[in-house]
Parts: structure tokens; sequence; C-alpha cells
């Protein structure tokens, strides 16, 4: 695509929310249907889900009944807990929000053994939001108006933090990738990117608005410098940063 700040590549399919992480590409799309990219293409893995996240806490998704599911040995199993909204992509925990907006997260030790039947020990941090997503170093979210808030002084072995940042900015969606990028969706379609990250500066400096000529975004995931995006139309697109 010309004039764009990022070169896009069309994939064949439709969905409406993806996830990259730990080198493996998840979606879900209108009807429920899962699929994984795999050999340069979607290949359907069985079950149903509304939001589906890939990260080094494994494979988790939720249903239409918000109902937490994990892939344990290629099957879905069900977890304890209720979420609409999940995260895999911290440092082996997961994180998520449910209906009512409430902020969850699980610490490894408990993510990483989880099986069917396991009642899980999520833990609740203060707030509201409706989008949360972690990398390895950093957690980020949005809330209900889209305003931006950023977790300080989670780590690996606590995942709850201690308190959040407001962030300059409005979002209506939000992901971190493993390596700590962040990028986001506003209202509008449009896709802006998080400058200035460092170890010094968790937060960075700047959102610099990302050109994709005539694309308007619904949402955004990235892994191994591979930017997925899913359109408004529910068109499939890959981009390197």
């Amino acid at each position: 695509m010309a004039n764009s700040d990022l070169i896009c590549d069309k994939k064949s399919g439709s969905l409406k929310q993806i996830d990259a992480g730990n080198g493996q590409v998840y979606g879900v799309n209108d009807e429920g249907a899962i699929y994984t990219w795999n050999v340069n293409q979607w290949v359907q893995v069985p079950g149903s889900l509304t939001h589906v996240t890939v990260g080094p806490a494994g494979v988790w998704g939720v249903n239409s009944q918000n109902v937490i599911h994990k892939l344990v040995a290629g099957s879905w199993a069900q977890m304890s807990g209720f979420l609409n909204q999940i995260d895999a992509g911290g440092p082996q925990f997961v994180s998520g929000t449910n209906k009512s907006d409430d902020v969850v997260c699980l610490n490894r030790n408990a993510a990483i053994p989880a099986k069917e039947g396991s009642a899980l020990p999520w833990i609740n941090i203060p707030g509201k939001l409706k989008y949360y997503s972690c990398g390895t170093k950093s957690c980020w979210g949005v809330n209900s108006d889209d305003d931006i808030y950023f977790r300080t002084d989670v780590v690996t072995d606590s995942c709850v933090g201690t308190q959040w940042q407001q962030i300059t900015g409005k979002l209506s969606m939000i992901e971190v990738s493993t390596e700590d990028s962040v990028y986001g969706v506003n209202s509008a379609g449009e896709l802006y990117k998080r400058d200035g990250i460092s170890c010094d500066n968790p937060t960075g400096t700047t959102w610099k608005k990302v050109a994709i000529q005539g694309v308007l975004v619904k949402h955004v995931s990235l892994d191994l410098g591979t930017v997925w995006l899913i359109t408004k139309d529910g068109s499939i697109l890959t981009c390197g940063q």
C-alpha cells in the first residue's frame, strides 16, 4: 500500500479480533470460529470463542458466555472465572477484564499449570478498564472513556502492580507485544504507536500516528516485528514495523 508508514499485505479470510505472540497468531471471526496462522494459511481450530490470546502463558480465550478456556494438549479446557477480554502476553501470567470492567490477573505459578477444573486464584486489580494488555515488562489499558493507563511495578512474579499512571491520549483498544512495543487504535479507526519506550522510560514519550492510506483499523496485535491489523470491514493485514 502506497503512502503509508507501514508496508502491508492483505491476507485471506476475515476476522474480528487477532492476537500474535510467542511466534504464533490466533484470531476469531464474527461467528466465533477460531483460526491459527500456520505455514501461510489459516487453519481452523475446533471450538467457539469471542476473544483469543496467545503468549508466554499459552493460548487462552473466552466464549460468548464469558467463560474462560485454555488450550491444553490440543483441546480447550474450561477454567474458573468469567472475562470478556483476556491477555496472555505477560511473562507467563494472564490478565483481562470482565463485563463490569473489573481488571484481574493470574500469576504464572497458577497460569502455567492450569487445567480443567482448576480453581484459579484470580487477583483483582483496583480500577476499571475495558481492555488490558501486557508485554514481558509492561501493562497498558484503556477505560470506557478511552483514557489510557499504564500499570506501574508489574513484575514476573507479581502481576498486580502498584498504581495506575494516566497517559495522554485517547484509544479504544491497546496491545503490548512480547517485545514491549505498544500500539493502539482510536474510535475513528486510526492506528498509533507509542514512541520512546525504553527500560529507563517504560511509558515512552509520544503517540505517533501510523498512516495507512484508505484503511480504518478495528484491532491491532504485533509480534516478532510484524504488525497484524483487522480493518473495520474484517480484512486482515500484515505489516512490517
